[in-house]
């Protein structure tokens, strides 16, 4: 769903980071790893310096990594951060659903806000987000960190902060399936990403639309959708 122009420098900076956080959160990079050199990663990335310091900068702020004057910048030993929500326990089907509920209650009346309220940056910035999690499914990379970019847009999308706040508060146990990924296995079952994302184009689409009553339902069908799916993965397992 590229826009004409190519993403713009927001929208690469989160690509950026969210692949470095992917390599930490994987263990490519692991604590104690020294990141590339700034030019290595602006060739890596096909980016500017600027993108680079500011992905870096990203994830300094969330204490993922140090600058060392004159070494380099390194991977941090992961914190453990008090947030109020327990990590989702995929040893209940139950906790999956929980999680999921609390979502629908606050994301359908958030996508219906955005669709009424969003700003022309705003609808591009959901679209940008959207155009980096197809990339990573087409070419088989972790996707949980786009996914949580993807619906943290569209809360910006409600021009209320506080839709950002509260889904922030979970950062990725909001996307149930980065419990599997921590474990080692795929992300889901064959053409499982693909039909999720069929779901957030059509997110995308009604709230470009400004029809605000089919963004909630748009919503709506995604996160039931995705408790059906989660009770037969688990069910399978």
């Amino acid at each position: 769903m590229q826009r004409a122009g190519g993403p713009g420098r927001k929208s690469l900076v989160a690509r950026v980071s969210a692949e470095l956080r992917d390599a930490v959160r994987s263990g490519a990079l692991a604590p104690g790893d020294r990141l590339p050199s700034e030019a290595g990663l602006t060739q890596q990335y096909a980016v500017s310096r600027t993108v680079v310091r500011e992905a870096i900068a990203s994830l300094r702020a969330d204490g993922l990594v140090e600058p060392r004057h004159g070494v380099g910048v390194f991977v941090l030993e992961p914190k453990e951060v008090e947030t109020g929500f327990k990590p989702v326990d995929r040893a209940r089907i139950s906790s999956m659903i929980e999680l999921l509920e609390l979502r629908a209650a606050v994301e359908i009346e958030a996508a219906g806000l955005a669709a009424e309220r969003r700003s022309p940056a705003q609808e591009e910035a959901v679209f940008e987000c959207f155009d980096d999690l197809e990339r990573l499914i087409a070419a088989g990379e972790p996707t949980v960190s786009a996914d949580l970019a993807f619906h943290l847009a569209i809360a910006d999308a409600t021009s209320n902060p506080r839709f950002r706040e509260f889904l922030s508060m979970m950062g990725e146990h909001l996307i149930p399936r980065s419990t599997i990924a921590d474990a080692g296995r795929r992300e889901g079952p064959d053409g499982y990403l693909e039909q999720i994302q069929q779901e957030h184009r059509k997110i995308a689409l009604t709230i470009s639309e400004r029809d605000a009553d089919a963004a909630r339902q748009a919503v709506r069908i995604h996160l039931k959708g995705s408790q059906d799916r989660y009770r037969r993965m688990i069910r399978s397992d």
